[in-house]
């Protein structure tokens, strides 16, 4: 721990998730000044996530599995000194200059409270920094997707477990992905009827990838009680199929359900409707990397159309002394990222103190992460979207919500007005310049530029990663520090259960 309070933190760790936690840990563990950085005013992030303490739930675990693993980590957050600060925004990572040494550190930027509204900004210096954000739904368009009832999968679990809530009585899961499983069988048992769960790709497709299914029989028997969920409250799971229009005039009524073929194109005469009153729907997860590439990273393109971190063998980006750990490098689930943020812990550890690394611990972390990735990568490329789905679209179909942008806008910019790419169609037509800046609209977006191609847009250098007030940037003369020998600012008791 540096004994001067004017010192930067040895590491600065952004995302309080399953990676972020392990990776806080791991280094606070090894002797390093932590500081840990979220948007929540909990830990968890996503995967864990859980009700406010004044809910007074008794027993939040019961919506997760693999619990244990994150009340673990939750008791020796409490026991270390590793310092966490809930509700920061970070929205920029730079590094600063520093005369006196070979690599200056690292200026973590951020706003403060519940939405990140605080009027000055936050700046934490650090010698190291350890990128755990996690990742984002994507949501594909179609037909009466801004109807009211209308959620996203990961949104529907969200408002489970944190707000113990359901989006609905009777509620359709839809998309593509194993969340659909995860999602449909945690609504069906806290009480929500639930018509079908609505696969647009198979899961035959996993029968390609042998070895990674051999290698990570967990995720097997996850499936298998996911599935035995679904069979005891009568949840059918229609394959190669997709919600292709939601119908409704204030809300939600009924969707219709269409037959795909491979290309994920609709199927004529296939379009079957079903009754409901809410519609969860997510075709995957996308990597959230602004901050990375904002300094110049070097991603991978998934098989999915997204694009990940680059990373070593040690979790290291391509930008020296940044680290990277969880969904950034694609997405995996929980127990990888975990892994991943121990290992990277580990490695920012070893270098700090300028001492080697346990080898063994290091191997042991290395070989259960290639096993780990290997299923990851074959999730992806099962449940990739196909090229045909923007079939789905009618002229009058908005695929940019914030700026009410339709398809037929977009495919008038691209026949008629010769863009070529999503960059071109954004100035053409506002596409993807809303609150969310393209993270809702950017596959749509980019498919429909490409001339009915599955295309992510590619990643962008953006000086902003988050919404940042004007008052926070006029501010940044005297932002507020946050030094290694401040108090913590939330206490833990590791007796208690995670999240109050």
């Amino acid at each position: 721990m540096p004994r001067s309070e004017s010192e930067p933190y040895d590491l600065v760790v952004i995302g309080a998730g399953a990676a972020g936690l392990a990776g806080a840990v791991a280094a606070g563990e090894l002797g390093l000044s932590v500081a840990l950085l979220d948007t929540s005013t909990q830990t968890g992030g996503q995967f864990y996530r859980t009700p406010a303490p004044v809910m007074g739930a008794v027993r939040p675990e019961a919506l997760h599995h693999d619990w244990s693993a994150y009340a673990d980590l939750c008791r020796r957050l409490a026991r270390s000194e590793v310092r966490h600060l809930p509700g920061h925004h970070v929205w920029s990572v730079t590094r600063e200059e520093d005369a006196g040494a070979a690599e200056g550190p690292w200026a973590v930027h951020a706003v403060t409270g519940a939405d990140g509204g605080g009027e000055r900004p936050v700046r934490v210096a650090a010698r190291a920094v350890l990128l755990a954000t996690g990742a984002y739904e994507r949501q594909l368009p179609f037909p009466g997707w801004t109807l009211p009832g209308v959620v996203g999968a990961g949104g529907a679990q969200a408002m489970l477990k944190s707000g113990l809530v359901l989006p609905g009585r009777r509620v359709v899961v839809a998309g593509s992905g194993p969340l659909l499983l995860a999602v449909a069988s945690s609504l069906a048992a806290a009480g929500a009827r639930v018509p079908a769960v609505v696969e647009a790709s198979g899961y035959l497709r996993y029968a390609r990838h042998p070895r990674a299914l051999v290698g990570n029989p967990h995720k097997a028997a996850e499936a298998l009680v996911h599935g035995a969920a679904l069979l005891w409250h009568r949840v059918r799971v229609r394959m190669r199929s997709a919600v292709t229009e939601v119908h409704g005039t204030d809300r939600v009524e009924a969707v219709t359900v269409t037959r795909l073929d491979g290309d994920w194109r609709p199927v004529r005469g296939t379009g079957r409707r079903i009754d409901c009153d809410a519609l969860a729907v997510g075709h995957g997860l996308v990597p959230q990397i602004e901050l990375a590439t904002a300094l110049g990273c070097a991603t991978r393109p998934l098989s999915d159309g997204t694009s990940a971190l680059t990373l070593d063998g040690l979790q290291e980006t391509s930008v020296r002394g940044l680290w990277a750990a969880g969904e950034t490098g694609g997405v995996g689930g929980a127990q990888l990222a975990r892994t991943e943020g121990e290992l990277a812990g580990v490695s920012v550890a070893a270098r700090i103190l300028d001492r080697p690394a346990h080898p063994g611990r290091v191997r042991e972390l290395q070989r259960r992460i290639g096993r780990m990735r290997a299923f990851a990568d074959a999730m992806t490329a099962a449940h990739a979207p196909g090229p045909g789905w923007p079939r789905w679209l009618t002229d009058d179909t908005e695929v940019c919500r914030c700026e009410e942008v339709t398809a037929g806008r977009i495919r008038e910019a691209v026949e008629d007005l010769g863009a070529r790419d999503a960059r071109t169609v954004k100035l053409l037509t506002r596409a993807g310049m809303g609150w969310c800046q393209g993270r809702m609209c950017g596959p749509g977006v980019a498919c429909l530029a490409a001339r009915d191609q599955a295309a992510e847009p590619p990643a962008e250098r953006r000086p902003f990663a988050a919404p940042v007030p004007l008052s926070a940037l006029a501010a940044l003369d005297d932002p507020v520090r946050h030094e290694p020998g401040d108090h913590t600012d939330t206490e833990a008791d590791p007796d208690a259960a995670p999240g109050g």
